[in-house]
């Protein structure tokens, strides 16, 4: 049976008792101290989990070489197969939570159409410095990474992302992102929703909730539904393919459709019994879009 996103939410915030304690605390300081709730719910919201010192233990092939490069107040990991300068760059992006090694398949099928793969990790996650990140900084990091790589010479192909790295990805490339072809993984429709969920697993109430939002938008200069179809998919205009499964329980099916049909010709995969994460090492999706970003 496929996991609602509340069920899914919860288990994802309800995983240690370290978080259950919180979620009390949370609830008792918002009576008591609505301000310090407001600042605590968002710094918690930005945290990724699980914590990003696993996947620093992960052992990467001696092929592939690692850089890191400062980034705001954090720094982003770049990971490319060492001394493998041919052939137009695909820029791999993970999702909330996670990490560069997840699109370690996506980038073997890349390599086999003769593209040059190169994994971003973005700030807060993997090897990357910071603490808290959030979709903003996501899609700024995305238009960071780009910039550099345009400037040492390299031709972009293709942005390939997943989950909430395909909504940053698609919000950079309605901004100009100069690359040719767009891949958007099991990307989510609504952050709005996600602070809606975030804050029924925590027991806030709609006010904190909505203060919290206005205290992200506030800092980061963006309001969250400039990160929905509706607002970004007419701004995207380079072929694009989404891949979506339809027992999602993280980010709904209806999230990939409602992308593809905001993006003008954008092409809609389907597929069946995958879920959020196994579509990234499935071999029809990989030869998907493997010969969509050739």
């Amino acid at each position: 049976m496929t996991r609602t996103a509340l069920e899914a939410t919860s288990a994802f915030y309800q995983a240690s008792p370290g978080l259950r304690l919180f979620r009390f605390a949370l609830g008792a300081s918002q009576r008591l101290w609505p301000a310090f709730a407001v600042r605590a719910a968002a710094r918690l919201f930005g945290t990724p989990l699980p914590p990003r010192w696993l996947a620093r233990r992960s052992h990467w092939d001696a092929s592939w070489k690692i850089e890191s490069w400062p980034f705001e107040d954090a720094s982003l990991t770049l990971y490319s197969q060492a001394g493998d300068s041919a052939g137009p760059v695909v820029l791999l992006v993970h999702g909330w939570g996670g990490q560069a090694r997840q699109m370690l398949a996506l980038a073997e099928s890349m390599a086999q159409q003769g593209l040059r793969p190169m994994l971003l990790e973005l700030p807060a996650h993997g090897r990357s410095a910071g603490s808290v990140s959030n979709l903003p900084q996501f899609a700024r990091a995305i238009e960071y990474a780009a910039a550099r790589l345009l400037q040492s010479g390299h031709t972009l192909r293709a942005v390939v992302a997943h989950s909430l790295g395909a909504n940053a990805a698609a919000y950079a490339v309605g901004r100009g992102l100069p690359v040719q072809r767009l891949v958007l993984l099991a990307p989510p429709a609504s952050p709005r929703e996600y602070t809606r969920l975030f804050a029924h697993v925590f027991g806030l109430s709609e006010r904190t909730r909505a203060a919290m939002q206005g205290r992200i938008e506030a800092r980061e200069g963006v309001l969250m539904p400039q990160f929905e179809p509706d607002a970004v998919g007419p701004r995207v205009r380079i072929p694009t393919l989404v891949v979506h499964d339809r027992e999602d329980s993280i980010n709904r099916f209806a999230d990939g459709v409602a992308f593809a049909h905001a993006i003008r010709g954008a092409e809609l995969v389907a597929t069946q019994g995958l879920g959020h994460r196994k579509l990234l090492k499935d071999a029809q999706v990989l030869g998907k879009v493997a010969i969509f970003t050739a």
